[in-house]
């Protein structure tokens, strides 16, 4: 075989995982969209000293998956109650970002290069309180892997050039049976800084999801737990419930 007809082989092998790639985490999208999304959050940060710091909140989620609107409010403890981030996702761009904090009474845009930072004492940053659409990664499908028993594709995507990121390279573990997300890692350059575990997957309105997600921020050597409860899809909502003025609404 010659040396150009074997390149021509490889470069269409690697054109075709690229593709696979791609499709599978777009049928991932797919099998989890809803109209919208609620549900209440417990939270524990385990810090590096094992001290542990308890909060919860409430998410509502209108639309998904790049072009959605997402509010987080806090509910508890008394000191953070009413702490809210709009987060305004984008198909083409990152999102846009807002914080509400009424013991200042004011709201902070977040700018993009805060966004590699810790979201409000959690090991959770604002970038991944992102939902980006497929069009925004180049993927390249690594190999199969098992996590927890589970058959997995093991997926690499990357950032395109016109999107800004923290992180440089991200890994996916997705189940071959339901699609679901089980495993992120995330990387800059070689190092890996994140990785963000989800289990408890159960069945809910026909959508697989998750209801324990685990982040750990290997830098600072801490974790955060959060536990999804009360979830619920397609609930009714209003666009005028997703902005910078509704932000401000108390509890």
């Amino acid at each position: 075989m010659s040396s150009r007809l074997t390149a021509g082989l490889l470069l269409m092998a690697g054109a075709l995982s690229a593709q696979d790639a791609r499709q599978i985490v777009a049928e991932s999208q797919r099998r989890g969209r809803a109209d919208s999304q609620r549900y209440e959050g417990s939270l524990e940060v385990v810090g590096a000293n094992h001290k542990v710091s308890k909060k919860s909140w409430q998410s509502d989620r209108l639309g998904s998956y790049g072009n959605s609107k997402a509010i987080i409010r806090f509910t508890t403890p008394a000191e953070v109650k009413g702490v809210a981030l709009l987060v305004v996702n984008h198909p083409e761009r990152s999102s846009d970002q807002w914080m509400w904090t009424p013991a200042i009474g004011r709201d902070r845009r977040i700018a993009q290069q805060d966004r590699s930072t810790r979201f409000f004492g959690t090991d959770f940053s604002f970038e991944d309180l992102e939902e980006r659409d497929v069009d925004q990664f180049d993927f390249k499908l690594e190999g199969d892997e098992a996590v927890d028993g589970a058959a997995c594709w093991r997926i690499e995507s990357k950032p395109k050039q016109s999107k800004s990121s923290q992180y440089t390279s991200s890994r996916v573990w997705i189940r071959k049976d339901n699609y679901v997300p089980v495993q992120y890692e995330n990387y800059v350059k070689d190092k890996l800084v994140r990785r963000l575990v989800e289990k408890d997957i159960q069945n809910i309105q026909g959508i697989w999801t998750a209801r324990l997600l685990e982040m750990t921020d290997l830098g600072r050597n801490s974790r955060t737990i959060l536990k999804l409860e009360n979830v619920r899809y397609n609930v009714p909502m209003k666009d005028d419930d997703f902005t910078v003025q509704a932000l401000r609404r108390a509890m």
